[in-house]
């Protein structure tokens, strides 16, 4: 009698990519930025990706200069920009589409019942205040030099690090580009917490420089 054994193959694949459990997808950009130089090459390998952005007033412009579709923050909060450019992200459904947990069923049902989209990516690069004193600048002039929107969109997004890559300066974009080109439009959480301990030195310097401006 002729006995037929089988054999089963279980095949192992290395974990080439870290923890998957922590990789995230970016898919809606939330761009606001004061200087452009360097930013055409992140945007062009964002869109590549298929992520959407969402922008106010320059920048926005900017990124509608090359191209690529941008849904206005406007008209995602229902509120123009407003006193003169000093308000222009700080609404609910803003910071609630940055601050959500993504996991947390909480949150999740009050983005659905308050509209909040997801954003994945916040790109920010502060008003240029040192340069603003240092060029002689009026007081008048470095106050308005004083950034309060962006500030926070950095804070934010390190804050939840777990669900948000935070980009907050223009020094970070080389950063992002080389995670992009190597893995596409999603990141690590080991990869976001970096980000995040980025943004927080931008904030700490920024604002310090602003309170010895303020105590000189």
């Amino acid at each position: 009698m002729m006995r037929f054994i089988q054999v089963f193959f279980v095949t192992l694949w290395p974990n080439t990519h870290k923890n998957m459990a922590g990789v995230k997808q970016i898919k809606t950009a939330l761009v606001s930025v004061f200087h452009k130089d360097g930013l055409e090459a992140l945007l062009a390998k964002l869109h590549s990706e298929g992520v959407k952005f969402l922008s106010t007033g320059g920048t926005q412009r900017f990124i509608e200069s090359l191209g690529y579709e941008c849904q206005t923050v406007e008209s995602v909060t229902s509120y123009p920009s407003i006193l003169g450019g000093r308000v222009k992200t700080l609404h609910p459904k803003v910071f609630g589409g940055i601050l959500a947990r993504r996991e947390n069923e909480g949150d999740r049902a009050q983005m659905q019942q308050y509209d909040i989209p997801e954003i994945d990516l916040v790109v920010v690069d502060l008003y240029p205040f040192e340069e603003t004193v240092a060029s002689g600048a009026s007081e008048q002039e470095i106050i308005e030099k004083i950034d309060i929107g962006g500030i926070s969109l950095i804070r934010a997004g390190a804050k939840n690090f777990n669900d948000v890559v935070i980009v907050p300066s223009k020094n970070e974009y080389g950063m992002l580009q080389d995670i992009l080109d190597k893995n596409g439009a999603q990141t690590t959480l080991e990869e976001r917490k970096q980000f995040a301990e980025r943004a927080f030195g931008v904030s700490s310097h920024y604002d310090t420089a602003i309170h010895q401006w303020f105590a000189k």
